[in-house]
């Protein structure tokens, strides 16, 4: 009876180790879902960076630095080109249905219009005082820079390249979004404030209040759930409906952050921030959102740009003098 007993166990146990080692290999281990560099492409030259911007259907990625903006092939990561005489470049907006690509140029208070396919200049046109962040809106067919220096937006018709306006905004300018339907979104950094502009008749139509999120420096767009993704400088993202400017969370993240994007198949928020960090968050549902990961990268990789395609990030930074594009994925 003893010995029945005994196999008995020695069965179960069996049983049981053999299910939980087929668990152990079903799971994917927790290293395997972790983000982090995988390559530094280094660029020749000095100077000073900021945002960069990725041409999904052109395979492009477009790095601003010092005085031009570098061209990188997204897929082999050579450097194909660059687009020079862009003075204190902040910004890179693209318009894949026009060919054309739009440069802010903050020292020379300009943008300067290129053709996506040789790079050559088209025209520059000129803006507000010092436009730093740079988007186009499909819906108005409009490139909105925003100008740090003036408190306005200048708008601009993005297949002609004439001047559409100016939005005067009531304070400081930082990043913003489109969301396809004829709205364009800003932080005004200073104010902590979020305005929602109409694209079509280039007025302010609603100021909402970011609280508790506290200096709002970058932004990204959920559209099909009409969400907001603030990156705060108080150390906080913030998530605001797009609609009514409800802030429905708000979640931790690192300390000067100054690109937040989005990725729409993944449902993953990625904000970077200049201390060396990518904070991760998951967005489990429209209003839900939970801390993944935080992602080492290096001192000043503060921008950054998404590769939809590949799910790789993209960001400038420099070690010892050289100047370099971080590349992130898993």
């Amino acid at each position: 009876m003893m010995k029945l007993q005994c196999d008995a166990w020695i069965r179960i146990l069996a049983a049981a180790m053999i299910f939980f080692t087929m668990g152990l290999a079903a799971a994917p281990s927790a290293s395997a879902a972790e983000f982090a560099i995988t390559k530094k492409v280094p660029i020749p030259g000095q100077g000073s960076w900021d945002y960069l911007s990725v041409d999904e259907g052109a395979r492009r990625l477009y790095v601003s630095h010092g005085s031009q903006v570098e061209v990188i092939d997204v897929d082999s990561l050579d450097v194909v080109g660059n687009i020079p005489k862009t003075d204190g470049v902040h910004g890179i907006a693209i318009a894949p249905d026009l060919g054309r690509g739009f440069v802010s140029n903050g020292q020379a208070s300009t943008v300067t219009i290129f053709d996506l396919r040789t790079l050559k200049k088209l025209a520059d046109v000129p803006t507000g005082r010092k436009p730093d962040a740079i988007i186009y809106d499909p819906a108005s067919s409009r490139v909105f820079a925003f100008n740090g220096g003036s408190n306005s937006a200048t708008a601009i018709d993005a297949a002609t390249g004439k001047m559409a306006g100016t939005i005067d905004l009531g304070g400081g300018p930082e990043f913003a979004a489109a969301d396809g339907n004829g709205y364009v979104y800003d932080n005004l950094e200073n104010e902590g404030v979020v305005l929602k502009i109409n694209s079509r008749t280039l007025r302010v139509e609603q100021r909402w209040p970011t609280a508790p999120c506290a200096s709002p420096s970058s932004m990204a767009m959920d559209r099909a759930n009409r969400r907001l993704f603030l990156g705060c400088r108080s150390k906080v993202m913030a998530v605001m409906n797009a609609d009514s400017g409800q802030i429905i969370a708000t979640l931790p993240i690192g300390d000067h952050v100054d690109a937040t994007t989005y990725d729409a198949d993944m449902k993953l928020v990625f904000n970077s921030n200049g201390e060396g960090t990518i904070t991760v968050i998951r967005q489990e549902t429209a209003d839900k959102y939970s801390v993944a990961e935080t992602v080492k990268t290096l001192p000043k990789a503060k921008t950054m740009a998404l590769d939809p395609k590949t799910h790789r990030l993209f960001l400038s930074t420099a070690e010892a003098g050289q100047f370099e594009v971080l590349v992130v994925g898993k």
